[in-house]
């Protein structure tokens, strides 16, 4: 299992919520390609950048987009929530701010505060 792969447990939560399509091509594997959208997620690299192990990152970027537009992760993060029994927490890297006093300072003011701290 690579670093931002899918444990098994978490596989087994999120694979009853997928849609499943019976009619037309077979589909991508489920669990590849998520672990795919994962990675380019938690790592922040754009979707080019994609790993070979994960298939094309035009599959993985198409599927996220048309779950997006479906609601598909809405009902993924509500069957995690329900497997932890509601107690799982996430932090919106968008919401959280500094105090306006901690983000004018200045290094050299940064590292004595950082010294003083140390010292006590």
């Amino acid at each position: 299992m690579a670093r931002y792969d899918m444990s098994d447990f978490e596989w087994s939560v999120i694979a009853a919520v997928l849609p499943r399509k019976s009619r037309g091509v077979r589909r991508v594997d489920d669990m590849r390609v998520l672990n795919g959208i994962f990675w380019v997620l938690r790592s922040g690299a754009p979707w080019a950048d994609l790993p070979e192990r994960y298939g094309p990152y035009t599959t993985c970027y198409n599927r996220f987009r048309r779950w997006t537009k479906a609601d598909i992760w809405d009902r993924i993060m509500d069957a995690v929530t329900a497997a932890h029994d509601g107690d799982v927490q996430m932090i919106d890297g968008t919401s959280v701010r500094v105090h306006h006093s901690a983000a004018t300072l200045k290094k050299a003011t940064r590292i004595d505060i950082w010294a003083e701290a140390e010292a006590d």
